[in-house]
């Protein structure tokens, strides 16, 4: 049986069978080498580029980088939390999460150590430029040429240098189809991760979407679908269009609607795709707010459609739009998220003592000026607890501001939190911005992370938390504003108080009541989370109701779980997406199977290791497709080859159909098959 290194070592054979021809000036064969990483490198010779060369090119200097993060600050502030969230799904992977600009230009960077450090010594890092005519052909560059998802692995780099790499990357599109960056994943090529393109591109679905709205927060937004379920979904439509039916922009899901129509974004106007006018779709959706309404299209057939027109609110401190000449964000505008009232923190009550100790304390300040502070490990649910908090108390009908203080670069922190008046500094948009601060007058102000709030940013939230009044940058004027407080940190704020990081005199303003959430290993209620995980993620879908494999939810019950419930979460959302349409269980074989990786067990989890974990082997811990507590260790490549042997037996040997169920292409299910026997 050949292994998976023999088989990287036959793909890597082709690869620099390909190279020599290539650097020959000969064509490669077809089978050695795919069209788009061909013309990209037809293109990096063309630009001059020598594949040997080893010459360093160092990052561009602070004052560029900054320049750079200026003016993709919208994709940067929105990019930061969705990347934060990636990588907490991919850390002690070996890999990095980028940020890049138009350019090519990294603008910001997470990374494992290890990784990092590698990464450097070809400056794969915040200020270096990665284009194609710079860089040679690699996921970031080739993104931008070629406009499209990409994955460049190993020697299909350019350049001799970062052979060693293994990129995915996806470019990011705006409202009107311009590009706005690039999301890229890059680890070892010889540490491959599966799914990481598909990853890329949920993360570049995400952040568009969440760019949109932001664009659009002071417009009507239509949100569409020919499957009314897939309303809410990243695979929803959405449209912006201005009161009087003028089409201000579309999301690409819209975009390619639009285009299979026949119509122009710039020439459309609403009445050339519905039959009512826009004012009958607003009556209809405000007769029945949050739900869905059919509409008949111009040109035949029918669509649902949701409208997120917001309609204006009396404000709790209207001065503050007057006085600087801007508007409130959406989030402030509309009362945050308070309308559905959902969490709260009886909600959050699933049986666990810790956490149900937790939740009581909360919910007895609730209502009262004392700041909570929120303690625990990264992806325990701090911010849905925050939530929760907010939600339960006499400002739920104001605004949930929050602001994830590591993720915000420090010199962009200090306008995020207080805003700016017009023209405060190069960049800043002429009528100002208002901050996170101002935002949540009237509501709560959640500080993510503030143990690493940047020392400045320290002192000068003190004086507003002492006064209760903020002060744009650049500006003379003093507002004052009421907010109810709420800080969370992964960190021991003591030791960061007694190491000199975090001021002693705002610890004591923020730690007002303490909560520490468990980690999930140490939950008690795995099974329920696991299940109103599941019913959220399979909300939208119809048919037979999906279920947790007693095996797997005996793993669940006994992971060491090192990303929480984020990391549950993910798991779960990758199973439901890797069931057929004639499944209704995830078992063992539907995990992604980064979730069997030698780390996945944390030391101080050891005593409850999984009936799924080899325990008699010093090997990486591995799945059994239907695990017994008697069954022999196997191999993932085993394991691997007897669900593909399985599949092809249920499909009669199609191999496009099991290619489809399997999730991978043809031609890599060929190479598989030739392992089989």
């Amino acid at each position: 049986m050949t292994s998976f290194p023999k088989l990287r070592d036959a793909r890597e054979e082709r690869l620099a069978h390909a190279r020599e021809r290539f650097f020959r000036d000969e064509m490669p064969d077809e089978d050695e080498l795919s069209p788009l990483i061909l013309r990209s490198w037809e293109r990096c010779r063309d630009f001059g580029l020598d594949h040997r060369s080893a010459q360093a090119i160092d990052p561009a200097g602070r004052s560029r980088l900054s320049e750079s993060r200026e003016r993709s600050a919208r994709l940067l502030e929105l990019g930061s939390g969705v990347m934060e969230h990636v990588f907490e799904q991919i850390r002690a992977s070996g890999s990095m999460v980028l940020l890049a600009d138009t350019d090519g230009m990294i603008i910001h960077s997470l990374g494992d150590a290890g990784f990092v450090d590698r990464a450097e010594r070809v400056s794969l890092q915040p200020g270096a430029c990665w284009s194609e005519d710079v860089r040679g052909t690699n996921g970031i560059g080739t993104a931008i040429a070629e406009r499209l998802p990409i994955e460049v692995l190993g020697a299909e780099h350019y350049l001799d240098k970062n052979i060693f790499l293994a990129c995915n990357a996806a470019p990011i599109f705006d409202a009107r189809g311009k590009l706005s960056g690039v999301f890229d994943i890059s680890g070892d090529y010889r540490n491959p991760q599966r799914h990481t393109l598909g990853l890329v591109r949920l993360s570049v679905q995400l952040l568009e979407k969440r760019l949109f709205e932001a664009e659009f927060s002071n417009d009507i937004l239509l949100a569409f679908h020919s499957r009314p379920e897939y309303i809410g979904s990243l695979q929803e439509g959405m449209i912006a269009v201005s009161p009087d039916g003028a089409v201000l922009g579309l999301n690409p899901v819209a975009r390619e609607w639009f285009a299979g129509m026949g119509l122009s974004r710039d020439a459309a106007e609403l009445s050339d795709i519905f039959r009512p006018s826009l004012g009958v779709i607003l009556d209809r959706c405000k007769a029945a707010p949050n739900s869905m309404v059919r509409l008949d299209l111009r040109k035949g057939g029918e669509i649902y459609v949701q409208a997120r027109a917001q309609r204006p609110l009396a404000l709790a401190n209207p001065q503050l739009v007057v006085e600087q000449g801007g508007s409130l964000p959406q989030a402030a505008r509309h009362g945050g998220h308070a309308a559905a009232r959902e969490p709260n923190l009886d909600s959050l009550c699933t049986g666990d003592e810790r956490m149900q100790r937790a939740l009581q304390r909360a919910k007895r300040i609730a209502g009262k000026d004392i700041p909570l502070l929120i303690q625990g490990e990264s992806g325990v649910g701090k911010e849905i607890f925050a939530q929760a908090f907010h939600n339960s108390g006499p400002r739920a009908d104001g605004p949930f501001i929050a602001l994830n203080c590591a993720a915000i670069p420090e010199n962009l922190i200090e306008s995020e939190l207080f805003g700016y008046a017009g023209g405060a500094f190069t960049g800043a948009r002429k009528e100002g911005a208002i901050g996170k601060v101002q935002q949540a007058h009237g509501g709560t102000l959640f500080l993510d992370e503030i143990g690493d709030m940047p020392l400045a940013m320290q002192t000068r939230l003190l004086r507003v938390l002492q006064e209760r009044c903020v002060t744009p940058v650049g500006s003379m004027k003093t507002i004052p504003v009421d907010i109810s407080l709420v800080c969370a940190t992964h960190r021991v704020l003591r030791e960061a108080v007694a190491s000199g990081e975090f001021r002693e005199d705002l610890y004591y303003r923020v730690n007002g009541l303490t909560v520490t959430l468990p980690a999930l290993r140490e939950r008690t209620d795995v099974a329920c989370l696991v299940e109103r995980i599941l019913r959220a993620e399979t909300a939208s879908l119809r048919g037979t109701p999906i279920s947790i494999g007693a095996d797997v939810m005996r793993f669940f019950e006994q992971y060491g779980w090192p990303g929480n419930i984020r990391q549950l979460q993910s798991v779960i959302r990758v199973a439901v997406a890797l069931l057929d349409d004639d499944e209704s269980v995830i078992e063992a074989f539907h995990l992604p199977e980064e979730l069997f990786g030698a780390d996945q067990q944390r030391d101080d989890a050891e005593p409850n290791r999984s009936p799924l974990v080899n325990e008699h082997t010093d090997a990486p811990p591995i799945m059994t497709a239907s695990p017994t507590a008697n069954a022999a260790p196997r191999s993932l490549d085993e394991i691997e080859l007897d669900a593909i042997a399985t599949v092809m037996r249920e499909v009669g040997g199609n191999v496009s159909a099991a290619a489809r169920r399997l999730g991978i292409s043809r031609n890599t299910l060929y190479r598989k098959l030739g392992k089989i026997g």
